[in-house]
């Protein structure tokens, strides 16, 4: 990379890449869950991946730059490790499987979290104020996805996987 530009540009094909692999994910999550509180967010969350995308064609489109991926390592790790949670609990419907599923889609909103929050940054740098903005706006449906899950695992999964 020569510069920050760049940099911005390869790191939003890395997390249109990342949108990408988690829209393939999402409906298994959904589908393995056993709380119906847990299968509408992760329902709800694959309307608002889909959004995120669209916002991520338009930061491209701002760019002049063609949407394209670069295949994101990390999203494919984080999504690794939620399908061999699957694997592991494959006939299983219990709250502890939601407990997993809960704990595997935070790693993924943190990673999302941490992307979104510096490409915000480098768009307002750079001086892409509509970049900027979408950027935020995505990056604050990431937190309302973690707390979410944090809510719906204090209040409702957790428990159950306790007495279990």
């Amino acid at each position: 990379m020569q510069n920050l530009e760049q940099l911005f540009v390869e790191q939003l094909q890395d997390i249109y890449d990342a949108e990408t692999q988690l829209l393939e994910a999402l409906p298994k999550m959904a589908q393995a869950a056993t709380s119906q509180k847990l299968k509408t967010l992760f329902e709800d969350h694959i309307k608002k991946t889909e959004k995120q995308k669209q916002r991520l064609e338009a930061v491209f489109k701002e760019l002049d730059e063609k949407p394209k991926t670069k295949t994101c390592q990390a999203m494919k790790g984080l999504l690794k490790e939620a399908e061999e949670i699957l694997k592991q609990q494959k006939d299983s419907e219990s709250s502890v499987l939601d407990a997993a599923l809960i704990g595997a889609s935070q790693k993924v909103e943190h990673y999302e979290i941490a992307t979104y929050g510096t490409l915000r940054t480098w768009a307002q740098q750079l001086g892409y104020s509509n970049a900027a903005i979408k950027l935020e706006d995505t990056l604050n449906e990431e937190y309302e996805a973690d707390k979410g899950l944090t809510l719906c695992a204090e209040r409702v999964i957790n428990p159950r996987a306790a007495e279990e």
